[in-house]
């Protein structure tokens, strides 16, 4: 993937993030600015996820979790971590759900 390919590929995904989130939780502030998505929890804590053109992967900083990387897999059109089998969309909505109580789906 060429780092044209990856940015509207990343792009769009945090737009799609960002859309599911706001119309799913009312109570966390969703903003994306500069290809950096943060989500703020009613409780103060912090989400940041981005894209990184010089690995062509998406960052995720979790409370939860930590930190990831995830890469495009384009057999299986998934964003993978780098380090396991997490996948950014079923962990992401895993851990907002737990963490506000309410049902996320993300895809």
């Amino acid at each position: 993937m060429d780092d044209s390919a990856f940015e509207s590929l990343a792009e769009a995904t945090l737009e799609r993030l960002q859309a599911q989130i706001e119309d799913a939780l009312d109570e966390v502030d969703v903003e994306l600015r500069g290809g950096i998505l943060t989500l703020e929890l009613a409780d103060g804590r912090q989400y940041v996820i981005n894209k990184h053109l010089p690995n062509r992967q998406i960052w995720l900083s979790s409370p939860v979790s930590g930190a990831a990387h995830f890469a495009y897999d384009p057999q299986r059109r998934v964003w993978q971590s780098t380090r396991s089998e997490a996948q950014l969309h079923p962990l992401l909505a895993a851990e907002l759900s737990e963490l506000t109580g309410q049902a996320v789906a993300l895809d």
